[in-house]
């Protein structure tokens, strides 16, 4: 598979281990297709459930907004907790990435199924707690495997393939939750069963298909050195972290979102499921050429440009326009185009930033920092919405992004990427 770029790293292997000649196309490395594969399918599984989630809770157990956000929180951020650890293993574990990433994707399948016999509060947080470790444990080796497997002039071109891969997923998993919904009895119970099992699909597909821990052509660190001490101390990260933690505290979680939308048109539950559709489309389209444009306009300025993007949705969103249907494309498009310019792309830029040796860890600090950040939203986006209305929190959140992407501006600048061993390149 080849895509559009016009450049191989001189002396970067290609991926059946031959020297690029000069001018040569660089394809897709095979174990970032290998990874995309699996992250389609788990993302099949994963946003079946997410899809459902916010009314299941909402409307068939009656929680309320706050009540939502607690559990929305866990959903999306309790990960923060486990992903240092993740990152750690991965690079220093006798298994590698592969077994950290692996262990990750199983916890995640085990969960789904739990989900058909607990309906209390507490225990359905119980369940999306460990599912969201097992995405803590997953998310940085594979991140890690994607950045070592590809030359640093094109991890934004790789990193939006393996996105794309993810988001082709995100797209299916809902329209497979919204023909569950209308053709199965068993409506919620119906969903859950049919993604546990693809879950397990993916996780086969992960110890089948992709290789073990990815060849670091860096040095590894002694065993009595700390790597998260080391990696947290390097100012490019401490930067990065810092930016990804303001932005994500006022990034509101896709579900607050589409609950928004919901509300706004009066749209029918059972249409609610393909909101994230909207999302998933746009992300789809433009994964890849975002991140063809990350690799030469610049990782940390696109990285800005997508919150722009999820501000422009929230401006949307507050337009004063009533029930009119109008909202939801240019809504769902801004906010599809806000995760193509910021998922991957913000993985590329740590990359950048951190050796290859520590990869993993740090990609897990920056990672860390934003699911934390995220975390901290959620719950306080429920509690204004509980306490003042959607729309009034929805323009804290505006008022909040605007500054933080300010702030963001002021601390961010372009770095070369790290050469493959070696102390780091000069600031740009």
């Amino acid at each position: 598979m080849y895509l559009a770029d016009s450049r191989t790293a001189p002396g970067v292997p290609d991926t059946a281990g031959r020297a690029p000649s000069p001018g040569r196309r660089a394809a897709v490395p095979a174990t970032v297709l290998a990874l995309g594969t699996v992250s389609l399918v788990t993302d099949v599984s994963s946003e079946m459930v997410t899809a459902v989630l916010p009314l299941y809770l909402v409307a068939e157990l009656g929680l309320s907004p706050l009540g939502f956000g607690l559990l929305d929180g866990i959903h999306n951020g309790v990960s923060a907790l486990v992903r240092l650890v993740g990152g750690r293993f991965a690079d220093r574990g006798p298994g590698g990435h592969k077994a950290v990433a692996a262990a990750g994707y199983g916890l995640s399948a085990l969960c789904k199924p739990l989900l058909l016999v607990v309906h209390s509060v507490p225990l359905i947080g119980a369940v999306l707690a460990a599912d969201r470790t097992g995405k803590g444990l997953r998310t940085a080796p594979r991140d890690a495997m994607i950045s070592l497997a590809c030359a640093p002039d094109d991890r934004g071109r790789a990193f939006g393939v393996h996105r794309a891969m993810d988001t082709a997923g995100a797209l299916l998993g809902p329209l497979v939750a919204f023909l569950i919904l209308r053709a199965a009895a068993g409506g919620y119970d119906a969903v859950f069963t049919v993604s546990g099992c693809v879950a397990v699909l993916g996780l086969l597909v992960l110890l089948l298909f992709v290789p073990g821990r990815a060849a670091s052509r860096g040095h590894r660190p002694p065993a009595g050195k700390a790597p998260l001490r080391a990696v947290s101390r390097r100012p490019e990260v401490r930067r990065l972290t810092v930016c990804a933690a303001l932005l994500g505290l006022t990034t509101v979680s896709d579900s607050f979102l589409y609950l928004t939308l919901q509300r706004r048109l009066e749209l029918s539950e059972a249409w609610f499921p393909l909101l994230p559709l909207g999302t998933a489309t746009a992300f789809l389209l433009l994964a890849v050429p975002l991140g063809a444009v990350a690799d030469r306009f610049g990782r940390r300025r696109l990285f800005l440009c997508g919150h722009l993007a999820l501000l422009g949705a929230y401006a949307v969103l507050l337009v004063p326009l009533g029930d009119s249907p109008v909202l939801l494309w240019p809504a769902l498009a801004l906010h599809g185009g806000f995760y193509a310019a910021t998922d991957g792309v913000l993985a590329a830029a740590t990359a950048d930033a951190v050796p290859e040796a520590v990869r993993g860890s740090g990609l897990a600090v920056v990672q860390t920092g934003q699911a934390a950040a995220r975390f901290v939203c959620s719950l306080a986006f429920g509690a204004a919405w509980t306490a003042w209305g959607d729309r009034t929190a929805l323009q804290a959140a505006a008022a909040g992004l605007a500054v933080s992407a300010a702030v963001s501006a002021l601390l961010l600048r372009p770095v070369e990427p790290l050469p493959a061993d070696g102390p780091p390149a000069p600031v740009r």
